[in-house]
């Protein structure tokens, strides 16, 4: 049975607060208590357990899982309740803990249940069975504060949900690591976050909507949901590596480990990009078409149809164009270059079998005419043979001129271990290494312009004018990717070769270190930036398309051309994606928000910028410098608001040709990025320097738009000359 409901506790009084403090204390010492006897179990089953077989190793691994849940789970084991209409309340937590016996109800329920979903949803409109949702704010071992929302229609309805652990929790310093929002979610980042995973789910946020957190939550959601994804784990895409250490902690902190992060350009083993090109180039690179272009120049490596002349033990065989030709249309699905190569090279070895055979078939039928000097040649020519079963008396091939299986299946094992025939196939189908063919087309304008459909002479002749020899770009990755799908693995040992050995127990480094390796979901973040090479780089990570895409198309700043989400996805998804949108700005304050209305209509946005629901402690404010004073005045700046906000993080946004002058100037930690560089991050106060020359960088006023958007409290613009 559900727990039993205590008297109805408001906070509206002094002691009415002592009393929902001490309630909710002696349930978080509770449920300490239950993880510690809970982790001391798992210890010695663990301790007991033996890895006998491949089912024991996944549970064994499942177990571990467990055990780092729960030793993670310190912030937050609870921070939440929900009083039933029926009597019942439920206490929600990071994870979940069980009763002491199995007939009791669950002494914390996990986030992620079914059941949990209310905390996240109700309101006083719809408050689906429940009477009062509290949220219970803890420092670990201790409650530091309780907040009672009434769901019986006595209060407004704000639209928000615990508006007012929400707002404590964004006005939190900020430390320059992500953190969880398990007990602040709101109700339409929990329809993202819970969306059905089996169609690609593009996500459109402004800034301060939570994307990334709302993402990140969602894999640990899956993940709980949907157990057989961690099978084959998860891949959190993300713009940066920086971007990739702020969100480090987060999916730790949730209990999950079946995950894999990473960027575009470290998404193919062995690959860096080490050169950097021109948008233009970047641009051209990243078009979708490169698969078809691709797809043409493979085929033209493969050889032409023709008649082809082996030898074996000293004897020429012709094998007939006709039936060459077959042999290749019969390997024509096979899935990739190298594999339609071993294909028709073992339909070769049995076309030469044949060939050895009529014809030693033909020679001993003359023979039994009369032809007694061509009998002599076959003697001679068998007697040098290493092979006995051909020998005169060994099988009855010497009876009627057929050779038996025995004599077939010796043939077949000299002839694909003779190296002369592997020579000569070799030479007419030979294998390919990706990065070499790739340098080739790519520096080669005439290849360009016979694979090429869709670019231009002059945009051929640019794309071969890159320079050779000074190691790949970032857009080549996503090309190499393509190229090294399209000819497989030379050494390739055929489909399934990745679940060969990991016994259904995911283990991230493998996985990491496979292009090849099928994820059960992937996370893309700032997605807008991704070329249509990206998106397909993406897909083939994930055949199943089960994908969740988040980012603000309006902050793009990529060089490719996409303005709208239809543009930038349906060459990858088709037209099964859907997309959700989170209208509500919870970070940056509504007067900097107010700011950003022209800027996105000179930056050609069709979305409404998010609605915020806060207000600055500072209003925006603006300073302004010469061409000789501006380092000065920025420093001056960021020293104020860093005494305004210690503990908490100050970061300054630039035109890229000012950061070398910034970084002189300002003191250690305090990061001075290009607006393209700030995506995805937060401060506690920004400045940003130089506004009219962020907005003549290429999609400078999206560019702008991000710079404008990075803080939580307080924003300085600092213009320089002439505003």
């Amino acid at each position: 049975m559900p727990q039993p409901a205590t008297p109805h506790a408001t906070t509206d009084t002094p002691a009415a607060v002592g009393s929902a403090l001490a309630e909710e204390q002696a349930a978080l010492d509770a449920a300490w208590s239950r993880r510690a006897t809970v982790l001391d179990d798992l210890e010695a089953t663990l301790a007991a357990a033996r890895p006998e077989d491949a089912a024991a190793r996944a549970r064994i691994v499942r177990l571990r899982g467990r055990r780092a849940e729960l030793r993670q789970a310190d912030h937050g084991l609870v921070f939440g309740r929900l009083d039933g209409d029926d009597g019942s309340v439920r206490r929600l937590g990071r994870v979940g803990l069980p009763g002491a016996t199995e007939d009791d109800e669950p002494l914390v329920v996990d986030w992620r249940a079914a059941v949990a979903r209310p905390f996240y949803t109700a309101t006083p409109v719809d408050p689906q069975g429940v009477r009062r949702r509290r949220h219970v704010r803890t420092s670990g071992p201790e409650v530091v504060g309780v907040d009672d929302e009434p769901l019986d229609g006595s209060l407004d309805d704000s639209g928000l949900v615990g508006e007012g652990a929400l707002l404590a929790a964004l006005d939190e310093r900020r430390t320059g690591r992500m953190g969880t929002a398990v007990a602040t979610l709101q109700r339409e980042q929990d329809d993202v976050v819970r969306a059905d995973a089996r169609t690609p789910l593009v996500v459109q946020g402004g800034p301060g909507t939570g994307k990334t957190v709302v993402a990140l939550h969602r894999v640990a959601y899956l993940l709980f949901a949907l157990p057989h994804l961690a099978e084959r784990g998860v891949l959190v895409l993300g713009p940066s590596t920086r971007f990739l250490d702020y969100i480090a902690q987060v999916l730790p902190a949730l209990g999950e480990t079946a995950v894999v992060s990473s960027t575009c350009d470290t998404l193919v083993p062995g690959v860096r990009p080490t050169r950097a090109e021109g948008r233009d180039v970047a641009e051209l690179k990243g078009r979708s078409s490169w698969l078809p272009t691709l797809r043409r120049f493979v085929a033209s490596l493969e050889p032409d149809d023709g008649p082809l002349a082996l030898a074996l033990d000293g004897e020429e065989y012709t094998l007939p164009a006709a039936r060459v030709a077959a042999a290749r249309r019969a390997a024509a699905g096979a899935g990739s270059y190298h594999q339609a190569r071993d294909r028709v090279t073992d339909r070769v070895h049995e076309l030469l079998v044949d060939a050895v055979a009529d014809r030693q078939a033909e020679l001993l039928a003359r023979a039994e005419e009369g032809f007694e000097d061509v009998l002599g040649q076959l003697d001679a020519r068998l007697a040098a043979s290493d092979d006995r079963a051909l020998h005169t008396g060994a099988t009855g091939s010497d009876v009627d001129g057929v050779l038996s299986e025995a004599d077939l299946d010796a043939l077949r094992e000299r002839v694909a271990a003779d190296r002369q025939v592997a020579a000569t196939l070799d030479a007419w189908w030979p294998r390919r290494d990706a990065a070499t063919e790739l340098a080739r087309l790519l520096h080669d304008a005439d290849l360009l312009a016979d694979h090429g459909h869709d670019l231009t002479a002059a945009e051929a002749a640019r794309v071969a004018a890159e320079p050779t020899g000074e190691g790949w770009s970032s857009s080549d990755v996503p090309l190499l990717d393509a190229l090294a799908d399209l000819l497989g693995d030379p050494e390739e040992a055929g489909p399934g070769a990745d679940d060969a050995d990991h016994d259904g127990v995911f283990v991230a480094g493998r996985a990491a270190a496979r292009r090849d390796w099928a994820y059960g979901h992937v996370v893309v973040d700032e997605a807008q930036e991704l070329s249509g090479m990206q998106w397909h780089m993406v897909v083939r990570r994930c055949p199943t398309r089960s994908v969740t895409a988040v980012g603000d198309i309006d902050q793009a700043s990529s060089a490719h051309r996409q303005t709208d989400w239809g543009e930038a996805v349906s060459d990858a998804l088709g037209d099964r994606w859907r997309r959700a949108d989170l209208t509500i700005c919870y970070r940056t304050p509504r007067e900097v928000m107010e700011l950003t209305g022209p800027v996105l209509r000179r930056a050609g946005s069709r979305n409404d910028p998010p609605r915020a629901v806060r207000s600055a402690p500072v209003a925006p404010w603006w300073a302004e410098a010469d061409d000789a004073t501006w380092p000065g005045v920025v420093a001056d700046a960021v020293a104020g608001m860093a005494g305004r906000y210690e503990g908490g993080t100050v970061g300054v946004v630039a035109p890229a040709a000012r950061l070398g002058a910034l970084r002189d100037v300002l003191p250690d930690g305090v990061p001075a990025m290009s607006a393209t560089d700030a995506k995805g991050l937060e401060w506690d106060a920004a400045v940003v320097v130089d506004p009219d020359g962020i907005a003549a960088e290429p999609r400078g006023w999206n560019g702008l738009y991000v710079a404008l958007t990075r803080c939580t409290q307080e924003l300085a613009q600092v213009a320089v000359g002439t505003l």
